[in-house]
């Protein structure tokens, strides 16, 4: 595997890690803090959704 995939492939886990942290977040919230803190959801769904569709948008590009 020459370098330069294995840095898009950095690049891919990275982008991959936002959307998880995003999602461990929305989970966090279901699972401890709902009733008070469900008006972030909206908000953090939004962003998780940008996240993952800016993760395939760069696996597609990018071949990987």
């Amino acid at each position: 595997m020459s370098e330069e995939v294995k840095d898009l492939k950095k690049d891919l886990a990275k982008l991959k890690r936002v959307a998880l942290d995003i999602a461990s977040e929305i989970h966090d919230i279901v699972e401890d803090s709902l009733w008070v803190d469900y008006v972030k959801m909206p908000e953090l769904a939004g962003k998780l959704v940008a996240a993952v569709q800016e993760a395939n948008r760069f696996k597609a590009e990018n071949g990987l």
